[in-house]
């Protein structure tokens, strides 16, 4: 929690310089779930991340396109020219790897440079940490149906509904505090609400979804970099998918 307001509070280049840190970190650890980490596509993809936020740092939005296109050639280029030693999945999963984490990350940063985003960078948070502890708190207090019995068993419908309305309320607490800040819409409190709920409800996507890969490749943690939570993956899996939301919602 430090290290995260310490970043939005400043933003900036530090920010800026956080984002790409905490993406590249994540990445290493997806391409290690995925057994692909020590190999040239992940070393390609890796560049690729790096290339990405220099375009995004400089304003250089226009060429993402061709620049996705351009790195997509490139892998296929390792595949053919070290055929056989690359399988046709570990292509997709470093082509994967650069949009699930370090893309969707990057939204962060993005969220933090529109207008009133030293404010609304912290609906981010607030829809997927939120929405967490509240759908925690919840389920542990009425929880009776399963939401997804055989992914996430501890997980209820009590639950994910305690935590859509949690963090609509804890947008609302936030905005009632901050709403002479957040200009960028004529009625903050209700868009919060809305924006939260959505966030919250998406979040869960990218809980799970994470929660999904990591069974499937039969491990508990993506890493151990964060004592008590695990890797940034870990910590950032909701996060990664209300990043994007949050950002297109506001701008809509």
């Amino acid at each position: 929690m430090a290290v995260t307001i310490f970043l939005m509070v400043t933003g900036g280049d530090i920010l800026f310089a956080g984002m790409a840190a905490i993406s590249l970190i994540g990445m290493m650890e997806l391409y290690r779930t995925l057994d692909s980490h020590k190999t040239l596509l992940a070393a390609v993809s890796y560049v690729a991340a790096v290339a990405y936020y220099a375009l995004l740092r400089f304003g250089q939005e226009e060429y993402f396109l061709p620049f996705f296109i351009a790195y997509l050639v490139l892998l296929m280029a390792v595949y053919v020219l070290t055929f056989p030693k690359f399988e046709a999945a570990q292509v997709m999963n470093a082509f994967f790897g650069l949009f699930y984490v370090a893309i969707m990350i990057s939204y962060i940063y993005q969220t933090r440079m529109v207008e009133s985003g030293a404010y609304l960078v912290w609906l981010i948070f607030i829809c997927s940490w939120g929405c967490d502890t509240m759908a925690y708190c919840t389920g542990m207090l009425i929880g009776k149906h399963k939401m997804a019995p055989i992914l996430s068993p501890k997980k209820s419908i009590e639950g994910a509904v305690g935590g859509v309305v949690g963090a609509m309320l804890i947008g609302v607490i936030y905005t009632l505090i901050f709403q002479n800040h957040i200009t960028i819409f004529q009625n903050p409190v209700v868009s919060v609400a809305l924006l939260s709920g959505v966030g919250a409800l998406i979040s869960m996507i990218g809980d799970l979804a994470a929660s999904a890969i990591k069974r499937n490749h039969k491990i508990k943690d993506y890493g151990k970099l964060i004592p008590g939570h695990g890797g940034i993956l870990d910590r950032f899996d909701s996060v990664i998918f209300t990043a994007p939301v949050v950002y297109y919602l506001v701008q809509l």
